[in-house]
């Protein structure tokens, strides 16, 4: 059967009523009708399954579709049951079928009826599946979400890796179509290889959604008022929300609850039965958000989704294109918001390391790109479609200005010289370094690796050591996405000058970079907190607070952020509490803290309403739900009788860091922790003298400052201690 003797126009106004075809549709559906192995590349929305609907409705024979989710088989069988009177038009063929609909199956495929038959790789498999369907005409096939087939994909299954030798078994001349939502270079030569089809026809559809918003925010622990902020300021607009774990996915919807928003939960833990009505709510729109796993999203079309938001930064780059693609489906707005810390890098990074080593490599390079994507200051539009592998123009390209980074535009500083020196120490070390030993051999640190190589020996050796670690990072990433560096898709990370890079070495050009962002960590209580970042936080108010706080701590002889650190001063410059009851629901503010410095402030903040005419918020007090004061009480009462800090997270299901967390929420809301006990045991007396005096001294509470100060003499852990101490005893 030639496609030039079928009119699929008409076959497509027969089948599926549509009058014309999107974007690549046509050709791929001539290529696959020809019968020739081909290769669809098209992002989520984009209307891939069509693709192959169409010519196994048209073609002799049963096509055979791969397909690794079960919702989203037996979405489709429906859709197309839908279109026809034969029930038997299409089947699904898996673990959840008994031998008798197993019989049907056999009965319709045999007898003609059946066009579509749907399996998942595993059935594949099966011995006995494999003699039937040897024994049946099949079109061609179709195997979805070809990129789990790759290692590099995100989402590794075995039984992919198998198809080429299966399809085989099936015939020798069967063609085959691979089709994919997300696909690096690396990625698409992956799977190509592995289907044994580098003959194949390949179509790629633009990964440009101009009609997408992006943003990242920094993560803080103000990160639910801003949600709820963002939901209420887009009233009566459908949205999701993912967290990467089931606990928070609960705790998330339950506070937005609680709040007021219509949210529910979904995750692989609930039943069926409730996991299926809360997607239906919706859909139908009984509720307004709902808040996700990623095992959410996958078979579900919305098509007004109006926000997509990341309360944890996700594992690839390829799965923050797929879940942000859920939003503007119809073409209309779409924003996706996404918070980040580099903590939540650090915890991926630990669930790692379980893995084999060949799985941790290809994780860690996988979340690095998520890493450079959050804090570029560059368009990220253009970061990500370079990801892709595609080309991109931010001046004027389709949707150039939907994107924060293009929008508040960081200073550019000329970097012509650095790009030619970054350039030249790729091409001498002999193209063996991936990014972090070319910083160190530009930054002289020498490691193990440059160590080996005798780097440290060459005259280019810290030749860039009057710019820090992370400029030459955002200077990679940019010449990256620029084209002037590649990264090796074989040895994965390793860098090397393309054509264009060694060019520029003979010539130079002029090279305008921006600085990354800096994100300062959630859990020193970035001083960007996002009510900031929206621009709400009462400017002139916050001046105001500074200065009082100033004068209090003087007063008491101690440093400012004892007395209340930055993000409550920012949120009571948003919520204007004017009574001492009120000031306990700000941020890090508890009830004897609100007591013991309360009174100025709240005199002042009411002051303030007045003289100024401001209309308080009262929507703004973000209700909590409760859940951690049983958390609290138990620590409290567990650290008066002394119990070792271990136990106590043991017996919670904490890890260490998450105790400490609460710990310091407890003495920064004012509760006294006396953890003397457990300090004596790790620091002597003269070690807790020098660190208490360093916080008396300093300006900021900050660890980081701490750890820079002590250059390793102390670790995390200890300093977070003594800080806990040491708010504990000064001030409350």
């Amino acid at each position: 059967m030639n496609s030039n003797e079928i009119d699929i126009h008409k076959e497509l106004k027969k089948y599926f009523g549509f009058s014309q075809f999107k974007g690549l549709q046509e050709s791929v559906i001539k290529s696959i009708i020809n019968n020739e192995n081909t290769f669809v590349i098209m992002p989520t929305g984009g209307g891939k399954s069509l693709c192959y609907q169409l010519p196994a409705l048209i073609k002799d024979g049963t096509a055979i579709v791969v397909s690794p989710l079960i919702a989203l088989m037996k979405n489709q069988v429906d859709a197309i049951r839908s279109l026809s009177s034969e029930n038997g038009i299409a089947h699904v063929l898996n673990s959840s079928l008994t031998k008798t609909e197993i019989n049907q199956v056999k009965k319709d495929i045999v007898s003609g009826i059946t066009k579509l038959l749907y399996v998942a790789p595993e059935s594949l498999t099966k011995e006995e599946y494999v003699e039937f369907l040897k024994s049946v005409p099949v079109s061609f096939v179709a195997i979805d979400e070809a990129h789990c087939i790759s290692e590099w994909g995100h989402d590794f299954r075995p039984e992919y890796r198998n198809l080429r030798h299966i399809i085989k078994q099936l015939g020798t001349d069967i063609p085959v179509i691979g089709l994919t939502a997300t696909a690096t270079p690396k990625v698409q030569e992956d799977i190509l290889k592995n289907l044994d089809m580098s003959d194949a026809r390949t179509f790629k559809a633009s990964f440009n959604r101009p009609n997408l918003f992006y943003e990242i925010r920094t993560k803080t622990k103000n990160i639910e008022s801003d949600i709820i902020r963002f939901i209420k300021q887009n009233k009566g607009k459908s949205g999701i929300i993912y967290c990467l774990s089931r606990k928070k996915v609960e705790e998330i919807a339950e506070v937005l609850q609680v709040n007021g928003i219509s949210a529910v939960p979904y995750h692989a833990g609930l039943d069926a039965k409730t996991r299926a009505k809360h997607q239906d709510m919706f859909l139908m729109e009984d509720v307004e958000v709902v808040v996700a796993t990623i095992a959410f999203g996958m078979g579900i079309d919305k098509p007004d989704v109006r926000f997509v938001i990341h309360h944890d930064i996700p594992k690839s780059l390829e799965s923050y294109y797929q879940e942000t693609g859920r939003a503007g489906r119809d073409g209309g707005e779409g924003h996706c918001l996404a918070y980040y810390s580099y903590k939540d890098v650090e915890k991926l990074e630990k669930f790692m390391s379980g893995k084999p080593v060949a799985e941790q490599e290809i994780g860690y390079a996988l979340l690095q790109e998520v890493v450079a994507y959050a804090e570029t200051s560059m368009s990220r539009r253009k970061f990500l479609l370079h990801y892709f592998g595609e080309e991109f123009d931010s001046e004027t390209g389709e949707g150039a200005s939907m994107d924060d980074n293009v929008r508040n535009p960081k200073v550019k500083v000329e970097a012509q010289d650095n790009v030619k020196k970054l350039l030249e120490v790729v091409r001498d070390t002999k193209y063996l370094y991936k990014s972090k030993e070319i910083i160190y051999t530009l930054i002289g640190r020498v490691n193990a690796t440059i160590k080996a190589h005798r780097t440290d020996t060459q005259n280019f050796f810290g030749s860039g050591n009057d710019k820090e670690e992370k400029y030459w990072m955002a200077l990679i990433r940019q010449v990256l996405v620029d084209g002037l560096l590649t990264k090796d898709i074989e040895t994965y990370g390793i860098l090397k000058v393309s054509d264009k890079g060694h060019d520029f070495i003979k010539n130079p050009t002029s090279f305008m970079m921006s600085e990354d962002h800096e994100y300062n960590e959630a859990e020193d209580d970035a001083i960007v907190t996002a009510a900031k970042s929206s621009g709400t936080a009462d400017e002139a108010l916050m001046v105001m607070l500074r200065d009082l706080r100033k004068k209090v701590a003087k007063k008491l002889g101690v440093p400012p952020f004892v007395v209340f650190q930055d993000p409550s001063l920012e949120d009571m410059a948003l919520k204007y509490p004017i009574t001492i009851d009120e000031l306990s629901n700000v941020h890090g503010v508890g009830e004897g803290k609100a007591k013991k410095y309360g009174k100025e402030f709240v005199e002042l903040i009411a002051r303030y309403v007045e003289d100024n005419d401001i209309i308080r918020p009262d929507d703004l007090v973000v209700k909590s739900t409760g859940a951690n004061s049983a958390n609290k009480l138990y620590i409290i009462q567990n650290i008066d009788r002394k119990l070792s800090l271990e136990d106590i997270a043991k017996a919670k299901g904490m890890t260490m860091d998450a105790l400490l967390k609460e710990m310091e929420q407890i003495v920064y809301s004012g509760t006294k922790l006396n953890i003397k006990y457990w300090i004596n045991e790790i620091l002597d007396e003269d070690q807790q003298e020098e660190i208490h005096e360093y916080f008396m001294e300093s300006e900021t509470d900050k660890i980081e400052d701490a750890l820079k100060e002590f250059d390793g003499d102390y670790d995390i852990e200890e300093l977070r201690l003594m800080r806990i101490k040491f708010i504990s005893e000064v001030a409350n």
